[in-house]
């Protein structure tokens, strides 16, 4: 158990996790970190599908493909299926996991969601700052603006992974927290200035479905078979409606319950994000990458990254301008408030995580596909300067991070040092008096074997000397 905070105490930034919220947070990395590596593979699997002169064809063929009812308005391609139907499923998850952060973890406690609130808003206004200036400089086009504004937590924990897992435990969670924040964010972001017409009849319909959502949730009404077809319903209107269909999945997101009643071990919202946790970051999202990151690559097309204003921004953005938004709202919240950082960790540290942030793929390429919808040539560069913005993060923050490598192994092992075997790291059992004397009891047990071994090891030691002619150490009865 955290020892108590006084009411005049000074707030530790990136201080260590609740056992509670420390168990959610390994959960949902260890998932998101599975689901990385999946994304990695399929953003690969793209980029070398598209770029294959004798398979190219087919990956257009494939993407391009059309398929679902035209009655009902979704007669789409797969690539279209993909952004609009499979990131629903990644926004629901969204959706749960801030619902859980804003009732039962971090931020529902003020003081403690100052920190990621901060650094997300500055980690979105920075790189969205410098595209701007970027095409003001260059005579570009602003439409991309919100691109480079969005963090990738599954990429960037993908690469934590191929790092290595001694990243403590607050800066884990700091990063999932951050990005938790910057997806809804990007969700407000996609839904006030990327939706262009509205068909109002469509978007009663889908509140309307979501009323019903919400009081089926409320009167405990349960069964898949209700709810998955009343979820298509609402996917269904609020993509006819003309706001982009992923709003309806964090909308139904945010509706779950997500706080535990008596008798329950996990929340309605925790028990279903189990479930579908590995569905979005397994499946939804590497699908997605693998029909949106297959942008052809040649030595001109990335030389042309850095010099065209549009895709210089999105680099700049990414590398740039998220490292210093991050790092700077971290800094500004410290300086300007009562906290402080916590023991052990730097502000290397801190600027290490905020280059990781950089890595903006899933949600950058949406915007990327929304902000440059009629230019496909444009579109396809865009989509290039994500990659290459959010692979010069991946190696800055690699580089950054292993220099720190030995001192996070060290902080990992008193994290999860369980010395009384119960279960429960010892970090966490510092007031509790029962923890002590089990502790006591142990030392105690340790202390009387090594008194058995030193008793024994005497009498051995006296029975060698009454063996020896003389006394022990002795020769022709003169000492040695």
């Amino acid at each position: 158990m955290a020892a108590p905070r006084t009411p005049n105490a000074a707030r530790k930034a990136l201080a260590r996790l609740s056992l509670p919220e420390r168990t959610a947070v390994a959960d949902a990395l260890r998932t998101e970190t599975v689901g990385g590596v999946l994304l990695l593979a399929a953003a690969v699997a793209a980029l070398i599908w598209a770029n294959i002169p004798s398979l190219s064809h087919a990956y257009r063929a494939v993407s391009d493909f059309h398929l679902g009812p035209a009655a009902l308005g979704l007669d789409l391609s797969v690539a279209h299926w993909a952004a609009d139907g499979l990131l629903a499923v990644f926004f629901f998850v969204a959706g749960v996991e801030l619902k859980r952060e804003l009732v039962a973890g971090d931020l529902r406690d003020p003081r403690a969601a100052v920190l990621p609130v901060v650094a997300a808003l500055c980690g979105m206004a920075v790189p969205a700052l410098v595209y701007t200036l970027t095409n003001l400089t260059g005579g570009g086009s602003l439409a991309g603006w919100a691109v480079p504004t969005a963090t990738d937590i599954a990429f960037a924990l993908a690469v934590l992974a191929v790092i290595g897992t001694s990243l403590p435990g607050a800066l884990r969670a700091f990063l999932l927290t951050l990005a938790v924040v910057d997806d809804l964010f990007a969700i407000l972001i996609i839904a006030v200035f990327f939706t262009s017409r509205i068909n109002f009849a469509a978007l009663g319909g889908a509140v309307a479905a979501l009323v019903l959502f919400w009081l089926l949730l409320r009167k405990g009404v349960r069964g898949w078979y209700v709810y998955l077809p009343l979820a298509l319903v609402i996917w269904a209107l609020m993509y006819n409606s003309g706001v982009h269909a992923t709003i309806a999945g964090v909308a139904m997101g945010l509706m779950l319950r997500c706080v535990t009643r008596e008798g329950e071990e996990r929340s309605p919202g925790e028990r279903l994000e189990h479930l579908v946790r590995p569905l979005s970051a397994g499946l939804a999202v590497p699908l997605f990458a693998l029909f949106s990151a297959g942008v052809p690559l040649s030595g001109g097309a990335l030389a042309q990254v850095f010099t065209r204003p549009e895709t210089l921004g999105v680099v700049l953005g990414l590398v740039v301008g998220k490292t210093v938004g991050v790092f700077g709202g971290t800094w500004l919240t410290v300086r300007f408030t009562r906290a402080s950082l916590s023991e052990g960790l730097a502000w290397a540290d801190v600027f290490a995580v905020a280059t990781l942030a950089g890595i903006g793929f899933t949600v950058s390429l949406l915007i990327g596909e929304l902000a440059f919808t009629g230019d496909l040539a444009l579109t396809e560069e865009v989509k290039a300067s994500v990659l290459v913005g959010s692979l010069i993060a991946a190696i800055c923050a690699t580089v950054l991070l292993k220099v720190r490598n030995a001192r996070y192994r060290r902080l990992c092992e008193d994290e999860e040092r369980d010395e009384d075997q119960d279960g429960i790291p010892d970090v966490y059992e510092q007031d509790d008096p029962a923890y002590h004397l089990r502790m006591a009891e142990i030392h105690e047990g340790k202390a009387a074997e090594h008194r058995r071994i030193a008793a024994g090891l005497s009498a051995a030691a006296r029975h060698a000397r009454a063996e020896v002619p003389g006394g022990a150490g002795e020769e022709n009865g003169r000492p040695a």
